[in-house]
């Protein structure tokens, strides 16, 4: 166990400042208070990769610190603009994705193959959808790179939604924020409040794809115990 898990404490101050600051962030895309914005964003998914480890639970995933940590790091390079930033943002993104996939899938994503099929049939006909209207739009060195990307979020949300419905609902946030910065490539019209809309929904998609997976592994804890105990007394 984590050393700060023996203090409760500790994890609750950081799930409290997790919030603060993203309200903070929000607030100041609300009223474009740039500096405020620009110092608010680095510190999101560390804080939240912060109060995961601090939980200390387990039988807590080892690759959601990463898959956070991988979303810190896309943060920052998006906020540093231009297209080699925003390309490397996006593969920092990505690999944070395949860390969700791998962990999700290590959940038990794939148990219920039907549903898995059905769900990845879904996300699979948005996503064919989504990069036709979007194709045109977008600059040709960006057209690979996005339809790749995207699958890959895609996928996120496919595996999330077999572990419960707060890491699918997660993983559908994450892919509607994310939506929202491809119209931008793509030169759309924007909706109202569009940057507000892009991190809100990437904030609440992160944490509730933070604590789905903390949630599943809660429920199957007591499961591997009564097992272990069960075998300890053959």
């Amino acid at each position: 166990m984590n050393p700060a898990a023996r203090d409760p404490r500790t994890a609750r101050a950081l799930l409290i400042a997790f919030a603060a600051v993203s309200a903070a962030h929000l607030l100041a895309i609300a009223v474009q208070l740039h500096p405020l914005q620009y110092a608010t964003k680095p510190a999101l998914m560390p804080l939240l990769a912060a109060w995961v480890w601090a939980l200390g639970r387990p039988g807590t995933p080892a690759l959601l610190v990463p898959a956070l940590l991988f979303g810190a790091g896309g943060d920052i390079l998006l906020e540093i603009g231009g297209t080699v930033a925003f390309l490397a943002g996006m593969g920092s993104f990505a690999a944070g994705h395949a860390c969700y996939v791998t962990m999700f899938v290590k959940l038990g994503a794939l148990a219920d193959r039907r549903r898995a099929l059905l769900a990845g049939g879904c996300y699979a006909v948005a996503w064919a959808v989504l990069i036709v209207l979007l194709w045109p739009g977008l600059d040709a060195g960006m057209r690979i790179p996005v339809a790749f990307y995207s699958l890959l979020l895609a996928s996120t949300a496919v595996t999330a939604s077999q572990i419960n419905w707060r890491a699918g609902l997660g993983g559908a946030l994450f892919l509607l924020s994310d939506t929202l910065i491809a119209t931008d490539l793509a030169d759309w019209k924007h909706l109202p409040a569009h940057s507000f809309l892009i991190m809100l929904t990437y904030l609440v998609g992160q944490y509730l794809l933070t604590t789905g997976a903390l949630q599943r592994t809660a429920a199957a804890a007591p499961v591997a115990e009564r097992g272990a105990a069960a075998a300890a007394t053959d």
